[in-house]
């Protein structure tokens, strides 16, 4: 029963972060007091990390999301390096989110935000300069924010089959 609750819980705020907690004691047939113990339980447990809300980015003013997948020499797996690398990437503003990881013959990837193309070709640039002894290839997949969406950015779309 409380891994079945934790689970359909998740699926909720997922979908609506900002529900209340007596709103989703209704809808899951339990009190709120439930809710409110089973919620601060899987907070603790880390398996809720953070809440955060999903603007319209173009109504902001940034006008491209990039996907910018980098093949890095071997060493930069060396933990020292591999430790600079996140210091470094943590100044970036504009970067939402960067990781190590493989496919496409690379061996990363960086997520970020830019007003416009000059912005990101900027940043891009900054890049090469401070790292490029470590590079080995560099690739971008750019989308003008609010153009050519086929399913917008969301966690809502989430099946309760994958908890």
């Amino acid at each position: 029963m409380r891994k079945k609750l934790t689970q359909q819980l998740l699926i909720k705020l997922l979908k609506n972060s900002k529900e209340s907690d007596r709103k989703l004691a209704k809808e899951l047939g339990v009190s709120q007091p439930t809710i409110t113990r089973t919620r601060g339980k899987i907070e603790r447990e880390g398996i809720i990390r953070n809440y955060t809300i999903i603007p319209d980015w173009k109504k902001l003013g940034f006008e491209i999301f990039a996907l910018t997948f980098v093949k890095m020499h071997p060493e930069v797996v060396s933990e020292e390096l591999f430790k600079r690398l996140k210091m470094y990437a943590a100044k970036f503003p504009h970067v939402f989110f960067a990781s190590r990881g493989q496919g496409l013959s690379m061996t990363g990837v960086i997520m970020s935000l830019h007003r416009d193309y000059r912005d990101y070709a900027r940043e891009l640039t900054k890049f090469r300069n401070d790292w490029g002894r470590y590079l080995e290839d560099m690739q971008s997949f750019i989308m003008v924010t609010g153009e050519g969406e086929i399913k917008e950015f969301s966690f809502k779309y989430l099946d309760e089959s994958l908890l």
